[in-house]
């Protein structure tokens, strides 16, 4: 086994990474593939994903820099004697407040590299002084230009909750990446990206020759690790780790090719050596959730969502669909997907268990009015189902329902759909992470559930009286079977019927029935 190198954590600059011995998983064959294959690229993946350091490593290639290099693919696949001027913008950094803001921050981008390239401003707008720069540039070395924008959509997705300003950005942003298709004599590659993808009409109008490889199979795995990555580049750091926790928790983000892990969360389980949600508690998605409950979205089916690829490249200031904000963010990812003539369809899915976790733990604190709801009976919930602990578990519902104040539910808009109590109970067991099958959703007032944990199976039917009058919870379960699938298994089955009151607000019914293995 090689030896143990430094983790990159948070390092966006392959020099860095090259020169000071860290681990590197060589992405030169997909940049000089994208190189050959075009001229204009758009690239949406979620944030901390490897996006930046990508862009980087374009940058490195074109300005000829071989010794950084050295053993990997572009080495002796790519033309060193030729070397191109790069612009490289990035609004990662800091948070834009306004149109005005953005505009200092475009001058300042471009005043750095006026000052590198000895050119003095003519022009007062921001696109007149870029398409100078890529003029002088191309005047200047006898090349074509190379222009790498990062984050491109950051400016706008930081006001994206005050639609004025928002929209002020994206137009200011427009003006400005609408040289690019005027200046196309002069440029060599473009490539842009970012955690959305805005509608070509709001941002792109002037720039309809973007290839956007979001979706493109073959670049699925451009950001991200592998699986092979894992078991060859970073196998000195396996040792000790559950390599099926690790795939489970982490791995499964898909853009209709190869699946992949995101970066951040592997790296830092290799340093702390703990399963923990990393990824997701760089960011909580508290505009996500909010609308998630504005738009009494049923949870069950989160995990479960089709849409077409118009609707998740339907995005604009006005314009947010529940599944493009999740894909596009990284909270949903493509399981399954099919092309007819002129359109292309997904089925999504949550990527792996710590999103499925995270996002559920999250949204229940909304669903109740406050996360330390929640927060203090989740772990109970899993001590409970180590224990196989079927009566413990009926109290702590009745507990957990009990503690959500009859203040907020009497107020709450969102206590009064039909889908609330369902996605409540569904949430308190996905937000732990659990083995959870759903059999039945097709109505919100009833959720039947597979919970495969601890060598055990439980099959819920958690059902609302008043939405649901019809039968005993625990009958309808016996009578739909769904404990003959999992006989197979060997392991104990608890069939339990648990009935929910709307007007008591807790549970009125809680019927068990165990099934012990066949011998």
């Amino acid at each position: 086994m090689s030896a143990r190198k430094k983790l990159p954590i948070g390092i966006q600059s392959l020099r860095e990474i090259r020169e000071e011995g860290h681990y590197y998983v060589d992405k030169t064959p997909h940049a000089l593939r994208l190189i050959e294959q075009g001229k204009y690229f758009f690239l949406s993946r979620p944030r901390r994903f490897g996006k930046s350091l990508f862009l980087d490593t374009l940058k490195e290639l074109f300005e000829g820099h071989r010794e950084l290099f050295q053993g990997l693919y572009a080495d002796s696949h790519w033309d060193w004697s030729v070397k191109s001027p790069v612009l490289r913008f990035s609004f990662g950094g800091g948070v834009i407040q306004d149109a005005t803001d953005l505009q200092s921050r475009l001058d300042s981008h471009l005043q750095r590299y006026e000052s590198q390239w000895h050119l003095t401003p003519v022009d007062q707008s921001h696109p007149e002084r870029f398409r100078s720069l890529i003029q002088h540039l191309a005047a200047q070395t006898g090349q074509r230009v190379v222009v790498l924008i990062d984050e491109y959509d950051k400016p706008i997705l930081d006001r994206i909750e005050d639609r004025v300003r928002a929209a002020e950005i994206r137009d200011a942003l427009k003006d400005f990446y609408s040289v690019l298709k005027d200046s196309d004599p002069y440029l060599r590659f473009v490539f842009l990206t970012g955690v959305s993808k805005f509608s070509k009409v709001s941002l792109f109008s002037g720039l309809n020759n973007l290839n956007d490889i979001t979706v493109d199979a073959g670049y699925s795995d451009i950001c991200g690790y592998t699986e092979a990555d894992v078991d060859s580049v970073f196998a000195p750091e396996l040792p000790g780790l559950d390599r099926e926790q690790i795939r489970a928790w982490y791995n499964g983000y898909n853009w209709c090719g190869t699946s992949v892990y995101n970066p951040f969360d592997l790296l830092l389980l290799f340093q702390k050596r703990i399963l923990r949600p990393y990824w997701f508690e760089t960011g909580t998605p508290t505009f996500l959730v909010k609308l998630l409950t504005e738009r009494r979205k049923f949870t069950p089916l989160l995990g479960h969502t089709f849409a077409s690829e118009q609707l998740l490249s339907t995005f604009d200031v006005d314009n947010i669909p529940t599944e493009a904000l999740m894909f596009q963010a990284g909270y949903l990812t493509i399981d399954r997907w099919r092309a007819i003539p002129g359109r292309l369809e997904f089925q999504l899915r949550y990527p792996n268990l710590e999103v499925k976790a995270s996002l559920n733990s999250s949204l229940l604190g909304a669903l109740c009015g406050s996360p330390s709801i929640p927060d203090r009976h989740i772990s109970q919930l899993y001590d409970l189902l180590m224990a196989a602990d079927v009566p413990g578990m009926q109290a702590l519902f009745h507990a957990f329902f009990a503690s959500i104040p009859h203040d907020w539910y009497r107020n709450n808009p969102i206590a009064q759909y039909e889908g609330y109590w369902a996605s409540i109970f569904y949430s308190y067991f996905a937000a732990l992470g659990l083995d959870i099958r759903l059999e039945d959703v097709t109505n919100q007032g009833r959720i039947d559930m597979a919970v495969l944990f601890g060598g055990q199976v439980y099959l819920f039917e958690f059902k609302v009286v008043e939405l649901v009058p019809e039968g005993k919870a625990l009958a309808q379960l016996q009578a739909k079977n769904y404990a003959e699938k999992y006989r197979a298994r060997g392991e104990p089955i608890h069939l339990i019927g648990v009935e929910w009151s709307r007007e008591g607000r807790n549970i009125v019914a809680f019927e068990v029935q165990h099934l012990e293995p066949a011998v």
